[in-house]
């Protein structure tokens, strides 16, 4: 007897295969950074890893500007676009790497380009730049670099799944076993082969004439080198992207600097700087009537003005140097509670500012004596923007005397980086040929080695368009070629650089 279909017993239906469960937002972001970061590996040690860095520096630079920007959002590009004003000396200096071709150069640049990405990342999430003290760019490049060594080891924690590799494991035995059976077999087969056929004994020939032992080295250095690479770009992100709480500690920039507790008198202050400026007054007259006014032989019994400027130069810059910490140190630590006091402050400090201004200026004309006796050379040239660049800083320390102490840093700060600017702007190399051949010397006291033999090719189309002067003789044109042209390898894309292009142009004119 059947049952009517309501009677019979109820049949759950079979249960369906779980859905696998979604990965943790965490999870999923931690490996997009870790496919971004070995990707903008691979990219550097591809492009990077040439006899010389041109075009290459920049496209790497802006590849990772991209990825951190892509990674970051909306809202991480909110919280970092108040310093984004970094990110123009940092395109800058990038693509003088593609330009200039000086070695003296591409370091400062890419050193400077390092400095900047390690205050970007450190300013991505959070702070002001300006808010920064003097001592506070230095703590933050050190801060950014050893906590970002911090962050690789958990991104590649968080994004590997350790047990799934676990299970994976008994899967890949059976092929290592496989492995094992099939070479030994393959050879004795392949043996027999070749020796029963010519030509498919040369095809294999010529296979195993591949440097086996050069092709793992290489391997092996291409992958270590996509390694640090990555290692360094996931440091570099992860610190700049790293998420804040409330409750985390304030970092260098998120607040002004605190005023330092005055613990130095009025009266010491000011007995300390009107004696500083009374010597440096004295000095000063001196210098205006031996350096600026008047056409003296000699400054001093049994001196040269060459030797005279020689004897004093570096004795002025310490001066200067250490006077700009001088009156760094008594406008932090000097007690001024009324207005009469702040003003007698402030204009003695200022007059102590004004009196460096004209010894940087004394080293200045000392620096061009020497040069007009001596010649231009690059550390002559940047010791030039050195000392200009130090005259800046103090200038804008006298302004900040008088209005918002607390941006004295971040002026300095990018004075600096204008220097490194104009650095390149003004081609040393290239300025120093055109300096040089301009100075009225006969052919002995032209250092024409010097001009060959030690600038970059960057001077070369100022040498090749000044090849008719007497004073570099007669080899001078076929010594350039034999340096720049003969025996080199020619340049791959990544290696273009538009100082070196030019060079080969010129010389290739006049060939």
């Amino acid at each position: 007897m059947s049952l009517p279909p309501s009677s019979l017993p109820f049949e759950a239906p079979p249960a369906r295969p779980a859905a696998p469960a979604a990965l943790p937002r965490l999870t999923r972001t931690a490996r997009q950074r870790l496919a971004v970061a070995l990707g903008l590996g691979a990219l550097a040690q591809l492009l990077l890893d040439r006899p010389r860095w041109g075009v290459s520096f920049p496209l790497v630079m802006g590849a990772f500007l991209a990825a951190l920007a892509c990674l970051g959002g909306r809202e991480a590009w909110h919280r970092a676009r108040p310093n984004a004003w970094l990110l123009a000396p940092l395109v800058g200096v990038s693509g003088f790497v593609a330009v200039r071709a000086s070695p003296w150069l591409t370091t400062l640049n890419v050193l400077t380009a390092g400095v900047l990405v390690l205050m970007l990342a450190h300013f991505w999430a959070a702070g002001r730049v300006q808010r920064l003290g003097l001592w506070g760019y230095p703590r933050v490049v050190l801060s950014s670099f050893w906590r970002g060594l911090f962050h690789p080891l958990p991104l590649v924690r968080d994004s590997v799944d350790m047990r799934a590799a676990g299970r994976l494991a008994p899967r890949v035995l059976p092929f290592v076993r496989g492995l094992l059976i099939v070479v030994p077999v393959l050879g004795v087969f392949a043996g027999l082969l070749t020796s029963a056929d010519v030509a498919f004994d040369a095809a294999v020939g010529r296979l195993w004439a591949v440097d086996l032992g050069q092709l793992l080295g290489d391997t092996v250095s291409w992958t270590v080198g996509m390694l640090v690479f990555s290692t360094a770009c996931a440091a570099v992100m992860g610190h700049a992207l790293r998420r804040r709480a409330v409750w985390d500690a304030p970092e260098l920039g998120d607040t002004e600097v605190a005023p330092a507790t005055p613990r130095l008198g009025l009266t010491e202050a000011l007995m300390l700087v009107l004696g500083v400026d009374a010597l440096f007054l004295v000095f000063a007259g001196f210098q205006v009537a031996y350096l600026f006014v008047g056409a003296a032989t000699s400054p001093a019994p049994g001196y040269t003005y060459a030797e005279y400027a020689r004897r004093g130069f570096f004795e002025l810059m310490l001066v200067s140097m250490l006077t700009l910490g001088l009156v760094m140190a008594l406008a932090r630590w000097t007690r001024r509670e009324t207005p009469v006091a702040r003003v007698a402050f402030q204009v003695g400090t200022s007059l102590m500012v004004a009196l460096t201004l004209v010894i940087v200026a004394s080293a200045v004309q000392r620096m061009a004596l020497y040069e007009d006796a001596y010649g231009y050379t690059r550390l002559r040239l940047f010791t030039h923007v050195f000392m200009v660049a130090l005259g800046g800083v103090l200038a804008w320390r006298g302004v900040t005397l008088w209005w918002r102490p607390e941006r004295f840093a971040v002026g300095a700060f990018g004075l600096a980086l204008a220097a490194v600017g104009v650095v390149n702007v003004i081609n040393p190399d290239a300025l120093i040929v055109r300096l040089n051949l301009a100075r009225d010397t006969q052919e002995a006291e032209l250092d024409v080695l010097y001009l060959a033999g030690f600038l970059s090719e960057d001077a070369v189309p100022e040498l090749v368009r000044a090849r008719g002067d007497a004073r570099l003789g007669a080899g001078f044109e076929r010594a350039l070629r034999e340096r720049f042209l003969v025996d080199e390898d020619a340049p791959t894309w990544p290696e273009w650089n538009l100082g070196r292009w030019r060079a080969h142009r010129a010389l290739e004119s006049v060939r």
